[in-house]
């Protein structure tokens, strides 16, 4: 076990039995009082914010997370499965760790996923995505007025809105976290 002291912003934690990543750790000595640690963690699994008083001696437990790039290779119902880019080994993990970014993963891409003794607790996808437009309407003449935008498939099954000037076979650049079109890939 290891003491408040060594606590770092970043560090996990196993907290009232759950799983916190430390947001912010700050030390505050007030006038007369005895000094103190405030931190601010988020939950792993809930992503609720905790915040909390630690006394300088007590003790903590401070988890070892083991993050690595893994590729994706395909959907398993509500599992994707990944392999490790360095032994090739193989592990499925809930498609929740991703969020809504997991509508843009295609099959190849790297991901970022981090383990706490052999258990999945956190993932991320790269920021943007480079996605083939599979379906689109053809953009009406004459309707051009500024920012316009239609509805388009990309190859994952994702619908994203995207200027009219976008035809099918098109490739775009898509923001995996918001799921807003960026900008006609080269």
């Amino acid at each position: 076990m290891a003491k408040a002291s060594d606590i770092k912003n970043g560090n996990i934690l196993r907290f009232n039995g759950e799983l916190v990543q430390v947001e912010e750790f700050i030390h505050r000595t007030p006038g007369n009082l005895r000094a103190f640690y405030q931190a601010r963690m988020r939950n792993v699994r809930s992503g609720k914010l905790v915040e909390y008083r630690f006394r300088t001696d007590e003790e903590v437990d401070i988890r070892r997370v083991e993050t690595n790039d893994y590729q994706y290779l395909y959907d398993e119902g509500d599992a994707l499965v990944i392999m490790d880019n360095t032994t090739y080994d193989q592990h499925s993990v809930p498609k929740a760790l991703f969020g809504n970014a997991v509508r843009f993963l295609k099959e190849g891409m790297n991901v970022i996923v981090a383990f706490e003794s052999e258990e999945p607790i956190m993932g991320s996808v790269p920021g943007s995505a480079e996605l083939e437009i599979t379906y689109t309407e053809p953009a009406v003449k004459g309707d051009t007025s500024s920012g316009a935008l239609k509805k388009a498939t990309v190859e994952t099954g994702a619908e994203i809105n995207v200027p009219l000037f976008i035809n099918i076979g098109d490739k775009v650049k898509v923001d995996t976290a918001t799921g807003a079109y960026v900008e006609r890939a080269k």
